[in-house]
């Protein structure tokens, strides 16, 4: 493999248009891998992990651009990279929009609309603290999309948001739905009396879409950023939104979702519960339902969602339980079935995750049903892989770590690494099943079964030749009122080969019973 690096300084473009062109330089024939990049100290870690540091890269700065091939031979390194500024620059001028005229900074947005009382900032990081204190004390909540802010940073911004009664959703948030508006990765949900707070942008998409599809609805959902919840950041927001909730005319149940919050933070939450009169589901991923005092617990997001609709319509909670229950037993006889397929060499699954918050719930649903896991980001007491790009038995991994996004679209947006990752465990004779989740919804790729169908067709006629029945199993996360249309991307995935479940949770649990189900495990 040949890998081939081009500095090119004075030249900027927005992360956007670079994300386009890395996307475009990996699908240049002979090229196995690419990014475009400014050359920050964060993306040249990124790069380092990836394997696309090169030592053109050394005496370059923050304000360089730095692009990376990686091929199979030079010629098609060389080849992509002298397209590199005809590509950057056609991009630019496609994505102009004619005759719009757009604010340059926040004081000429505000003219423009004075009556806004929120930002959604989503700049480079080491900029976007400064622009987001400055949103707050202009009045304005704000919805920092940036990740690569300090934790120092973020903290600042919280305590002053606090002190004025106004909410910091991130940095690195990815999803909020306020007042019935989805924004940045969101669906298309219904408005109803169910609020969210959710340090979990997936999870808080997986939730809301369940429960929107159950006939129940949303009132405002909020996403804090995954480092509230800890120890340093102290749950500053989680506690805001609770407390904004609580005080919510229009919100009658509350569901929280996070990884298992600090221990201070928990203790924190505990106290704030007491006040509030209003059912609170709880559904912090892999926790100790022990630790979580004063709220119903849920184990899986689905669960969460399923309560949540049956606390707000007034029914027992058992009633949604027993339901996901009888489901699972008819989960377990389907995966007895497709258990007798398998060669005996088929022993493991690989789950390949563009949500983290998905990838957390099926490593904890594995939990005590499989003795060893391996994942990108594993939950105790799990293994960290050695090497992220390839699979050690039971892998599940999630694709929108650093490792893999550098230079590229979020996996939610670009298929092209998990179709590739596809092919190479359909050619593995240990894969027993290739578990996936779709997330629909703006900001998704608007055709997720157009792009990732005729792949899973693919790799199964590759087992088949081979003389192996591979199993798909996914779960599409999003409504009917999506621009991609759940249903219409179920059956497209179906039609592909693939076995279609309603949840991220059902599927999960399915690949386990399959693979138990083979007494190989």
């Amino acid at each position: 493999m040949f890998i081939k690096g081009l500095v090119k300084t004075g030249e900027y473009f927005d992360s956007v248009t670079l994300m386009i062109a890395g996307r475009e330089l990996s699908a240049r024939p002979g090229v196995s891998d690419a990014a475009v990049v400014m050359g920050t100290p964060e993306n040249r870690s990124i790069l380092k992990s990836s394997g696309l540091l090169c030592p053109e890269f050394a005496k370059s700065g923050d304000a360089d651009l730095l692009i990376a091939v990686k091929s199979a031979d030079e010629k098609s390194a060389v080849t992509a990279l002298s397209e590199v500024e005809t590509l950057l620059k056609n991009i630019r001028k496609n994505g102009k929009t004619q005759g719009v005229s757009s604010p340059k900074s926040l004081e000429g947005a505000l003219k423009v609309l004075p009556q806004a009382n929120m930002a959604v900032i989503s700049v480079a990081g080491k900029y976007a603290g400064e622009a987001a204190m400055n949103a707050l004390r202009q009045g304005l909540h704000v919805m920092l999309f940036s990740d690569n802010v300090s934790l120092e940073t973020e903290i600042e911004l919280k305590r002053f948001a606090q002190s004025r009664g106004l909410l910091v959703m991130g940095p690195d948030c990815g999803t909020a739905i306020i007042n019935g508006v989805p924004l940045a990765f969101a669906n298309v949900v219904n408005r109803g009396s169910i609020g969210i707070v959710a340090a979990a942008g997936t999870g808080l998409q997986e939730v809301s879409s369940i429960i929107s599809n159950e006939g129940a609805g949303i009132s405002q959902a909020i996403g804090t950023g995954g480092r509230d919840v800890k120890k340093e950041v102290g749950g500053i927001m989680f506690l805001e939104g609770l407390k904004a909730l609580a005080d919510d005319e229009s919100t009658k149940v509350i569901v929280l979702i996070s990884k298992p919050p600090h221990a201070e933070v928990l203790k924190k939450l505990s106290a704030a519960v007491q006040g509030i009169s209003k059912p609170i589901v709880a559904m912090f991923l892999g926790a100790d339902p022990e630790t979580i005092r004063d709220m119903t617990v849920a184990s899986t997001l689905e669960e969460a969602a399923l309560v949540a609709v049956a606390l707000a319509q007034e029914k027992s909670p058992e009633a949604a339980r027993q339901k996901i229950q009888n489901r699972d037993k008819e989960l377990s006889e389907l995966a007895a079935t497709e258990s007798s397929k398998l060669q005996k060499s088929q022993r493991f699954i690989r789950g390949l995750f563009s949500g983290g918050t998905f990838c957390g719930e099926a490593q904890s649903i594995f939990r005590g049903m499989l003795s060893e896991v391996h994942s990108n980001a594993p939950l105790s007491p799990f293994k960290t892989l050695a090497d992220a790009w390839k699979s050690e038995g039971h892998t599940v991994v999630d694709l929108g770590e650093d490792a893999f996004t550098v230079g590229r679209p979020h996996p939610m947006i670009d298929f092209s690494l998990r179709n590739r990752r596809i092919q190479d465990e359909a050619t593995d004779p240990e894969t027993a099943v290739i578990l996936l989740d779709v997330v629909l919804g703006y900001g998704s790729n608007l055709d997720p079964a157009g792009e990732l169908g005729p792949t899973i067709t693919a790799a199964k006629k590759t087992a088949k030749a081979a003389g192996r029945h591979l199993i798909f199993v996914c779960s599409v996360t999003g409504t009917e009122e999506d621009p991609q249309v759940r249903s219409k991307v179920a059956e497209t995935l179906k039609a592909a080969g693939a076995l279609v479940l309603p949840t991220n949770a059902a599927a999960a649990k399915f690949a386990t019973c399959v693979v138990k189900g083979l007494k190989r495990t």
